[in-house]
C-alpha cells in the first residue's frame, strides 16, 4: 500500500510544478543558453523493493550544453540509509540455508547502507518557455554500494559474519532506466531544478533474489555560466 504522506507530498510537488508550468505556457521561448552549467542539490534515493529503503544525501551534476536542445556531462550522487534484510529478499540458495536456523525464528538484520551513483551521459532538452526548462534523459549508471549489519542478536550474528566476513559488503553494479525533469528560471544564471531518475539494478546478486526498481528525486539550484551558444 502507498504511504499516505508521501503520496501528499508528491500531490503537492506536482501541483506546483504545473501551476509555474502553465505560467510561462504563453511566453516567448528563451534567448539565453549558457555554454556551462553546475547543479548541486538534495537527493532522496529510494528502493521499495528492499523493505523500503531509504537514503538520503548529496546531487552534483555538471554539464557542457552542446547545442540548444541537447546537453552532456557527469552526475554524481551519495546517498545513505538503513533497512533490514529478512529471508524473503535472499536467492533461492540462500533461503535454502536460512531454513536451517532454530524453528520460529525469523531473520531481522538490521543494515547501513550508502550509494554512490555514477553517470555519464547526454539529455534532451526543450526550452520553449522563457522561465521553464524541461530535460529528459536515458539513464545509464554505476552503483557502488557498501553494506554494513549491524546484528542484534547471536543467530543473526552467525548470519551477518556468512554473508559479510570483513563486517561489511561492498557491490558494483549497474543500473539502466530513465531521468528527467524541469528547471525554473530565478535568474539568467540561476534556475531551481527538480528531477526524478528511475532506474533497475540488482546488486548482491548472491544474496538479493531479485533486481529491483530504485527512484531518486533531487531538488537544488542549477547555476549557468558561459557565452550564449544562441549566439553561435
Amino acid at each position: 500500500m502507498s504511504n499516505p504522506s508521501r503520496v501528499g507530498v508528491s500531490s503537492r510537488i506536482l501541483a506546483v510544478f504545473f501551476i509555474l508550468l502553465a505560467g510561462n505556457a504563453c511566453k516567448a521561448q528563451q534567448t539565453y543558453v549558457s555554454r556551462y552549467d553546475i547543479y548541486t542539490g538534495f537527493s532522496d534515493l529510494n528502493t521499495p523493493a528492499l523493505n523500503s529503503l531509504n537514503q538520503v544525501g548529496f546531487h552534483l551534476q555538471a554539464g557542457v550544453n552542446n547545442r540548444s536542445w541537447l546537453s552532456s556531462g557527469f552526475d554524481y550522487s551519495v546517498q545513505t540509509g538503513s533497512t533490514v534484510l529478512t529471508t524473503n529478499l535472499a536467492t533461492p540458495a540462500l533461503q535454502q540455508q536460512l531454513a536451517a536456523l532454530p524453528p520460529g525464528y525469523h531473520l531481522a538484520l538490521p543494515i547501513d547502507v550508502n550509494t554512490q551513483t555514477f553517470t555519464i551521459g547526454s539529455q534532451y532538452v526543450y526550452r520553449h518557455f522563457a522561465k521553464t526548462t524541461l530535460f529528459l534523459r536515458p539513464a545509464l549508471s554505476a552503483f557502488r554500494i557498501k553494506s554494513v549489519p549491524h546484528p542484534a542478536d547471536p543467530i543473526a550474528a552467525l548470519v551477518s559474519s556468512e554473508i559479510a566476513p570483513q563486517g561489511e559488503k561492498t557491490d558494483w553494479v549497474g543500473a539502466y532506466g530513465v531521468g528527467g525533469g524541469a528547471e525554473f528560471a530565478a535568474s539568467k544564471h540561476l534556475g531551481i531544478r527538480v528531477q526524478l531518475d528511475a532506474v533497475y539494478n540488482h546488486p548482491y546478486n548472491d544474496i538479493l533474489g531479485n533486481g529491483n526498481w530504485t527512484y531518486r528525486y533531487s531538488v537544488g539550484p542549477a547555476f549557468h555560466f558561459g557565452r550564449n551558444i544562441l549566439d553561435q
